[in-house]
């Protein structure tokens, strides 16, 4: 028979899946003392638990450690639930937490510190949201033990001190572990029903073990969501739980919260009997003064003599019509001078004024457009005739007149200039000023000498 060979990766995995089937490490119990404690960015805690013999490394992931009462701490000692695997990477077993509590008295009071801090930081406590007691409240809403001595301290206060007052009593495990559950239901039922004014809850003293349930988050949490005002009593004077703070007014006992609920009636019908010769002392007063009044009005002269007072308004009256008229007679004048200023403004802007200025203004544009056409006629007549004589004095005709011709080509179209321009015998043009005269060349003579002779040429 061949024998089969594994992988490292397969081993492990082999024992992961036996590890994971074994019923005792699928869900088991322990208690150590937290070392290397590692809170990841992900959320996860990796730590080791150990006592006086051993020591295996743990982990407890985000969705579970996020349930947790408080915050595991280096050297707490604790008591955790879950599994133990294999992590197949390394081929360490190592054991999974899946829930986790403190073990003993010190990390319980560690618990109840990391709490109350943690609900302080979220406001839980501020002075700035609890709320005013109501002062006649006619429903007492209740939530304790019905068998402990607290109750009956309750209720003996309250019908001792203000009997027209009901009571609602929800009764609930005061400790325990089904307390803090059974707490917060009976709040949100006693808010649910609406008929109470005010909650007392709380409970005898004890230990912290034994008050504990009220320092539970979830208990914190329901008193302060609650919409009715509520009263902590838990414990002797000595004993503070998270719910005193949370609480919108924190009793040292539980008669000492009955007394803060309601008021007394004896101290009601004193404040009473008080408020009622405060009252009376003051209508007293008050008729009084309104006797010392009126005597004083009937003595006063205006009372005596009324047409005294009748005569100073009447001749008062008489100032302010004549003040009156003269006013009146001024703002007359001042709007009649505004109307004819206005009238005057308007006359400046009324169409037949406005058409009557344009009308000179076109006859005045006229006029200087006539004066501005004669000047450039003037002008220009000027030019025409100064053109004409230099023209006359440069034309051709002006220097024929003077015995000077044109001589032309046979056909009358190039001027002869140079002698170069014909031969002998070339039949030309010449043009003078009374016509025209058919020539031919017989000879040429090319340049004359100072004594007038030259070269000649014959045909």
């Amino acid at each position: 028979m061949e024998q089969r060979i594994l992988s490292i990766k397969e081993l492990n995995r082999y024992i992961r899946m036996k590890m994971e089937s074994d019923t005792l490490l699928s869900e088991v119990w322990i208690r150590g003392e937290i070392s290397n404690f590692t809170h990841h960015s992900s959320g996860h805690m990796y730590f080791t638990l150990k006592d006086e013999g051993s020591r295996i490394k743990s982990i407890m992931f985000a969705s579970h450690n996020q349930r947790l009462p408080f915050i595991p701490k280096e050297g707490s000692r604790v008591i955790a639930r879950g599994n133990v695997s294999v992590y197949e990477r390394d081929g360490q077993y190592q054991f999974y937490a899946t829930h986790m509590q403190p073990d003993g008295i010190g990390s319980l009071y560690l618990a109840y510190e990391q709490l109350k801090s943690k609900l302080e930081t979220e406001g839980l406590f501020a002075p700035g949201r609890k709320r005013p007691l109501p002062r006649f409240p006619h429903v007492i809403g209740v939530i304790t033990s019905p068998t402990g001595a607290a109750v009956r301290d309750i209720l003996t206060t309250l019908q001792r001190r203000y009997p027209q007052a009901s009571v609602v009593l929800h009764p609930v495990l005061v400790q325990g572990k089904g307390a803090a559950p059974a707490i917060v239901k009976a709040i949100r039922t006693m808010n649910t029903m609406g008929e109470a004014d005010v909650l007392i809850v709380g409970r005898g003293g004890g230990s912290l073990e034994e008050l504990w349930a009220f320092n539970e988050e979830p208990v914190a949490r329901a008193i302060y969501e609650s919409a009715i005002p509520v009263i902590s009593a838990v414990g002797h004077e000595t004993d503070f739980t998270i719910a005193d703070f949370v609480a919108d007014l924190r009793a040292a006992t539980p008669t000492a919260a009955a007394e803060l609920a309601v008021p007394h009636t004896a101290e009601l019908k004193a404040q009473l009997r008080q408020r009622e010769q405060m009252l009376q002392q003051g209508l007293q007063h008050r008729l009084a003064q309104a006797r010392e009044r009126l005597r004083r009005l009937r003595q006063s002269p205006a009372m005596r003599q009324p047409q005294r007072a009748l005569l100073q308004h009447a001749e008062r009256l008489d100032t302010l019509k004549a003040r009156l008229q003269t006013m009146m007679m001024s703002r007359k004048e001042l709007t009649d001078a505004r109307h004819g200023r206005l009238h005057q403004r308007l006359l400046r802007y009324h169409p037949q004024e406005s058409l009557l200025f344009a009308k000179r203004r076109q006859s005045e544009g006229e006029r200087q457009l006539r004066q501005a056409m004669s000047a450039l006629l003037k002008d220009k007549s000027l030019q025409l005739t100064s053109g004409i004589r230099q023209l006359d004095a440069l034309s051709p005709l002006k220097v024929m007149g003077r015995g000077y011709s044109l001589v032309y080509d046979q056909q009358g179209e190039k001027l002869i200039k140079s002698m170069n321009d014909v031969e002998p015998g070339d039949m030309v043009k010449v043009k003078v000023t009374d016509g025209e005269l058919d020539c031919q060349v017989w000879g040429i003579r090319k340049g004359v000498d100072d004594d007038g002779e030259g070269s000649t040429t014959g045909a």
